[in-house]
C-alpha cells in the first residue's frame, strides 16, 4: 500500500513539473495582419482583435505584417498606433505596401512613431526578423530597397548558422516582390524555419525552394464575420498556427510545421529574371551607371553637362553626364522623392523633410527654401520664372523661381499631391490624392474647375499620372483603369472609356498631335489628339511591346521621333513614334524604372527604384 502511494506521490511531481516544463518552452504569440485601419471597418476589427489578444493567457508577443493602414495617411498611422499600443505584451510591426505607396510622408512617418520600419529580436531559441517591401511611392511590384538589404546583411553577420530564424515581411518570397531572390538565396544560408507573410489577406502555406512559407489572413472582418487573427504555438519541435475569432472562443488550427536543423540546396532555384532580350539588341549599351545605394522614385534632370538626380537618403547628386562621376552634392534633411527641374541655372525639388529648395546648379548652395507643413513629393513644374509644385501639406504654391517668394497658395487640397503639374494656356492642372484632377488660374491660383470620376474613392484619383493636354483637352489615365479626355476650358468631360485598360501612365507626342497610353499588358497605342465627335478615336496603331502585366506609374515621354518607356521589371522600350514600330529593348535589372530623360533619339538617362542612375545609348542606326 505504502509502495503504491510513494508511486503516486512520484507521478504526481513529475506530471507538475512536466507541466512547468512545457508551460517554460512552450512560445504563442499572437499575429495581424492586413489590418487596414481606414477601411470603414478596420479600426473597429482591432480593437475588437487587440481585445482579444489581452484576454488570453500566456501571450508571449505580438507581430503584425504590414499594411497597417489603407493610405498610410499620418492620421490612419496614429489611430493604429494609439489601438496597437494598448496590447498587454509587447509588439513588433513592419509596414505593408498600403503604408507605402500612398505615404504622404514617403513612409516616414511610420519609422518616426515606431521608432523603425524593421525589426529583430530574439525570444528563447528562435530569432525573429521582419523587413518589409514597400514599395515607396512607386505602383509596382514589392521591392527590397537596397538599403534595407544593406541592413539584413549586418544582422545576419553576427547571427549563427545554426540559430532558428522566423523571417517576417509582408508579400509573399516569390515574383510578387521584383528581386525575392535577394532575401530567399541570403536566408538559404541559414537556419530559417519559415516565412510568416501576410498581403493576400487568406490563411495559406507556400513552398519557396524548399523553404516554408505562411500567409496570414487579413484581421479584416469578411461577409457575416467578426474579423480574425492568428495564434502561433510553437511546441518542442513543431510550430502550429490557430485561426483566432476575436471576442469569441473560436479557435481553428489549420497548419503546422516541423521546426529543426535545416539545411538548403543553394542550387536549387525554380526561376530567375531572363535578361536574353539584351542578346537581340546588342548595340544599346549602357555607357555608365551610377548607383546611390538608396531608394530612387523620381526622374533625373540635365543641366548643360550634368545630371541631377535624388534619392532617399536626402542627397541631390550632379553627374557628370560624360561618365557619371559625382561633380558634387547637396543634402536635405529627409528623402527627395521630387524630380528635380532646372531653369536659368537653378534646380528646384521638394523634400519629404517638409521643404522646398532651390539651389544654384553650379555652386549646389541654397538660393532659397521655404518650409512648409508637410512633406514634399510632388515634382515642380517652372514656367516663365515661376514654380508650381503641391505638397502634402494639402496646398499648391506658386512661387517666385529667382526669390521665393510665395506668388499664390492653393489651400483647398483635401489629399497630399504626388505628380507634377501641367502648365496649359494660362492654367495649372494636377491631381491629388483626394479622387480631383484640379484647374487652377495659372495668374492667380483660383479654382475653374475640379473633376472626379464615376468611380468614387481616394485609391481611384488621377494622382500619379503626369496629365497632357493639346487641342484644348486634357488627357489622364487614372487607377481606375479608364482614359479620360475633359474640356480644358470647362472641366467637361468629353469622353471615358475602360476599353483600353491603362493604369496611371500616359504620354503626348512633341508636335501634340497623339497621345500614347501604355495598358496593363503588353501593349502600347497611340490615339489622335484631333477627333470631332465627344467619342473615344479610333487607335492610330496598336504595338505588342510584349512586357507581360505591368503597372509602373512611369510616364510615355517621346523625343526626336522616338517614343520611350520602362516597366515595373527593369525592361527599356524604344519606339517609333509614327509607326509604333519597335526600335529596340534592353533590360536594365528587375525593378521600377522611373519616368526617362532622353537626351535625343538615341540617348536616354534614368533612375530606377534601385537607386542606380544611367546613360543609356542606341549606337549606330536605328
Amino acid at each position: 500500500m505504502m509502495d503504491s502511494f510513494k508511486r503516486f506521490f512520484l507521478a504526481l511531481i513529475l506530471l507538475s513539473y512536466y507541466s512547468v516544463f512545457c508551460q517554460t518552452d512552450t512560445i504563442r504569440f499572437a499575429w495581424l495582419s492586413d489590418t487596414h485601419v481606414g477601411n470603414p471597418t478596420g479600426a473597429q476589427d482591432l480593437r475588437n482583435s487587440v481585445k482579444d489578444i489581452n484576454s488570453l493567457h500566456g501571450i508571449d508577443f505580438t507581430i503584425i505584417s504590414g499594411d497597417i493602414t489603407e493610405m498610410g495617411t499620418n492620421e490612419q498611422l496614429l489611430l493604429a498606433k494609439q489601438i496597437l499600443d494598448s496590447l498587454n505584451t509587447k509588439y513588433y510591426i513592419i509596414p505593408g505596401n498600403h503604408d507605402c505607396k500612398w505615404s504622404e510622408s514617403g513612409a516616414t512617418f511610420f519609422p518616426k512613431l515606431w521608432g523603425n520600419d524593421r525589426f529583430v529580436f530574439q525570444y528563447k531559441n528562435f530569432l525573429f526578423i521582419g523587413l518589409h517591401q514597400g514599395p515607396i511611392i512607386k505602383m509596382g511590384d514589392g521591392h527590397w530597397a537596397p538599403q534595407d538589404l544593406r541592413w539584413l546583411d549586418s544582422t545576419l553577420s553576427n547571427v549563427p548558422k545554426q540559430e532558428k530564424i522566423f523571417f517576417v515581411t509582408h508579400y509573399p518570397i516569390d515574383n510578387s516582390i521584383d528581386n525575392w531572390y535577394e532575401v530567399l538565396d541570403r536566408m538559404k544560408s541559414y537556419n530559417i524555419q519559415a516565412f510568416l507573410f501576410g498581403h493576400g489577406h487568406k490563411n495559406a502555406t507556400y513552398d519557396f525552394e524548399g523553404i516554408p512559407g505562411v500567409m496570414s489572413r487579413s484581421n479584416l472582418r469578411a461577409k457575416d464575420s467578426l474579423g480574425g487573427y492568428t495564434i502561433a504555438e510553437i511546441v518542442d519541435d513543431t510550430i502550429k498556427f490557430y485561426e483566432k475569432t476575436p471576442l469569441t472562443s473560436n479557435k481553428r488550427y489549420w497548419y503546422k510545421i516541423a521546426l529543426g536543423n535545416h539545411h538548403y540546396d543553394k542550387s536549387f532555384k525554380l526561376e530567375r529574371p531572363d535578361f536574353s532580350v539584351n542578346e537581340r539588341y546588342p548595340n544599346v549599351k549602357e555607357k555608365w551607371i551610377f548607383n546611390s545605394g538608396f531608394t530612387n522614385a523620381s526622374s533625373p534632370a540635365i543641366w548643360q553637362n550634368s545630371v541631377f538626380t535624388a534619392d532617399a537618403s536626402g542627397k541631390l547628386y550632379k553627374l557628370s553626364l560624360n561618365d557619371g562621376n559625382i561633380q558634387g552634392t547637396f543634402e536635405a534633411r529627409g528623402p527627395i522623392y521630387s524630380s528635380p527641374a532646372i531653369s536659368n541655372n537653378l534646380v528646384v525639388f521638394g523634400s519629404a523633410d517638409s521643404n522646398i529648395y532651390c539651389i544654384d546648379a553650379e555652386t549646389e548652395t541654397i538660393i532659397w527654401k521655404i518650409k512648409t507643413n508637410a512633406a514634399v513629393l510632388g515634382s515642380p513644374s517652372i514656367d516663365n520664372n515661376i514654380v508650381y509644385i503641391g505638397g502634402s501639406d494639402r496646398k499648391f504654391r506658386a512661387i517666385n523661381l529667382k526669390t521665393g517668394e510665395i506668388i499664390w497658395s492653393f489651400d483647398n487640397l483635401k489629399g497630399f499631391v504626388e505628380t507634377k503639374p501641367l502648365i496649359y494656356n494660362n492654367k495649372v492642372i494636377f491631381g491629388a490624392w483626394d479622387s480631383y484632377l484640379y484647374c487652377l488660374n495659372k495668374i492667380n491660383g483660383e479654382l475653374l474647375w475640379k473633376w472626379e470620376g464615376d468611380q468614387k474613392g481616394v485609391l481611384y484619383s488621377p494622382a500619379a499620372c503626369w496629365p497632357v493636354a493639346a487641342r484644348n483637352v486634357v488627357f489622364i489615365a487614372a487607377p481606375d483603369r479608364k482614359l479620360t479626355a475633359i474640356n480644358v476650358n470647362s472641366g467637361k468631360q468629353l469622353w471615358r472609356t475602360a476599353k483600353y485598360q491603362v493604369r496611371e501612365t500616359i504620354g503626348i507626342s512633341e508636335d501634340s498631335t497623339k497621345i500614347f497610353i501604355r495598358t496593363m499588358r503588353d501593349s502600347i497605342i497611340a490615339l489622335p489628339t484631333k477627333f470631332e465627335t465627344e467619342t473615344v478615336p479610333q487607335p492610330l496603331w496598336v504595338t505588342n511591346a510584349d512586357f507581360g502585366y505591368d503597372i509602373n506609374s512611369a510616364q510615355l515621354i517621346e523625343k526626336d521621333g522616338v517614343l520611350f518607356y520602362g516597366t515595373k521589371n527593369g525592361l527599356l522600350i524604344a519606339l517609333d513614334s509614327p509607326t509604333g514600330k519597335i526600335l529596340w529593348k534592353h533590360k536594365i535589372g528587375v525593378s521600377v524604372v522611373n519616368t526617362i530623360t532622353p537626351l535625343d533619339k538615341n540617348r536616354i538617362v534614368l533612375n530606377d527604384i534601385d537607386g542606380r542612375t544611367m546613360l543609356v545609348e542606341c549606337e549606330g542606326k536605328r
